[in-house]
């Protein structure tokens, strides 16, 4: 019903003459739109692909974090691997190439990740590393990232966990740095080197899983190689790698983790979007194909999705969405705001319609604060902190409303859950292993508040997170406008 207008409320019209976002309307003007009735149809009868988890990579704030003091980095790992946090269950270990020792610092907070190889004094030049040689190793390295490794042992009971390159170390590229090639449409892995690449990441890959007492079930050569966009002016690890050479690093890291007695295999090609991957899929031979364990893509992008997710059925081989993150273009940094939120909310749901995959991971779940210097900033990660103060701390810790968008996936739809298609765009959903709960993930963006019809022969709660809840229960089955909502359904 609509409510009368108050004389105490300025009209929608002065309101937007003067500049204020329909967004940012308070409650009482927005419920004056029309509600719209939704109906749901989840076909159960096709109820698809089995949903292994949630999770993120750890690069680049795990090697900022893994550092603070003790009450800070336990608070950050509860609220992404804690069961009354996210309760994610996968994370990406990013095994770091590491720049030339000396160097004047280039790369972004958190972004240099340190490699595990040690130079020895007196050796010069670019052909000195040897992998057999003990004394060219540092197993001390990276301890930041190694501690989050342990944290989420603690809190997962079975974490799947994945090992990811951005760049072989500086000694084996052509420029001299971690962060690209001079040309970013070139190779910046020197010609010869996949050998002793793929014997760097399997080593890596041997030595944590014992210190630890963990498995990566894959490990991921390269990423987002098919694209000219890592140049070594950047201020993160990447390199290009051609289709071609991406075939010889993915037969040469299957045959490393071979020879090391490993039952790690190759992920592959972690590529930017799906058009991308499909070019690199088509080029790729038999052998190179059948080198491959799991196919990753990202999902910057979301042209060809249904093709990525047939090339993997095709194949028979297991999908991820391994990497993205979607704040709003051009909104400013804004912890409350709603707009990133439903973006990333929407993108979730499209990706798991579209390409059906066994997980999804996002990008850094951590990102720095950036509105600073007279800029606006960006939406960038699910709770921000700062990556330049000094470890020692104290730390704010800012969660957002996307962490709480976040949680409407992830607390609700479990691993072992199938996806099972609904014919609303909006709308993504997932079966139990039992058959007993539906879960039903719904994003309202528009303006009008949504009255979800669900089948029939199930009694329902909904939890909504909007600007004024952060993944609470709400009566009824009426979705405020701007807000996402998740019906959990039981027979």
């Amino acid at each position: 019903m609509t409510k009368p207008a108050t004389p105490f409320a300025p009209s929608r019209r002065a309101l937007l003459a003067a500049g204020v976002s329909w967004a940012a309307l308070p409650a009482l003007s927005r419920a004056e739109e029309p509600s719209v009735s939704i109906t749901l149809r989840p076909d159960l009868s096709r109820a698809s692909t089995v949903f292994e988890g949630w999770g993120t990579a750890l690069a680049w704030f795990a090697n900022v974090t893994g550092g603070w003091p003790d009450a800070e980095r336990e608070r950050l790992a509860d609220l992404l691997y804690g069961a009354e946090g996210l309760a994610w269950t996968i994370a990406r270990y990013n095994i770091g190439g590491g720049d030339r020792p000396g160097v004047e610092p280039y790369l972004r907070p958190g972004a240099a990740v340190p490699g595990f190889w040690r130079q020895p004094e007196r050796t010069t030049g670019t052909d000195w590393w040897r992998p057999d040689q003990e004394a060219m190793w540092d197993w001390s390295a990276d301890a930041n990232q190694r501690w989050w490794l342990d944290a989420i042992k603690a809190r997962v009971r079975a974490p799947i966990l994945e090992a990811f390159s951005n760049s072989p170390p500086w000694f084996m590229t052509v420029s001299g740095k971690v962060s690209g090639a001079e040309n970013g449409a070139d190779d910046n892995l020197r010609p010869g080197q996949e050998g002793s690449f793929a014997a760097y990441l399997a080593r890596v890959v041997d030595e944590l899983q014992r210190r630890h007492r963990i498995a990566f079930r894959t490990l991921s050569p390269v990423n987002e190689p098919n694209t000219d966009y890592w140049r070594a002016a950047n201020t993160q690890e990447g390199a290009h790698w051609s289709p071609e050479r991406q075939g010889a690093m993915i037969l040469a890291a299957d045959a490393a983790l071979k020879a090391r007695g490993l039952s790690t295999v190759v992920s592959a090609p972690d590529e930017t979007n799906s058009h991308l991957f499909l070019a690199d899929w088509a080029a790729y031979p038999a052998k190179v194909r059948a080198a491959i364990g799991q196919l990753n893509v990202h999902s910057y992008g979301v042209v060809n999705q249904t093709g990525v997710r047939d090339a993997a059925r095709a194949a028979g081989i297991r999908l991820w969405m391994s990497e993205n993150d979607t704040p709003l273009d051009k909104d400013p940094e804004d912890f409350e705001g709603m707009a990133s939120a439903l973006a990333l909310a929407e993108h979730i749901v499209l990706d798991l319609k579209r390409l059906e995959p066994s997980a999804w991971v996002f990008w850094q779940a951590l990102e720095t604060l950036s509105a600073r210097d007279g800029k606006k900033g960006s939406n960038w990660g699910l709770i921000k902190v700062d990556f330049r103060a000094p470890p020692e701390g104290p730390h704010a810790i800012q969660v957002t409303r996307k962490y709480w968008v976040m949680a409407q996936f992830s607390r609700f739809i479990r691993p072992g859950y199938r996806l099972v298609p609904v014919d609303d765009l909006d709308t993504v959903g997932a079966l139990s292993p039992d058959s007993r709960e539906l879960v039903l993930v719904h994003v309202n963006g528009g303006l009008s508040p949504r009255r979800l019809a669900p089948p029939s022969g199930w009694t329902e709660r909904m939890v909504v997170t909007d600007i004024r809840r952060r993944a609470e229960p709400l009566e009824g089955l009426v979705v405020p406008p701007r807000a996402v909502a998740t019906l959990v359904l039981k027979r």
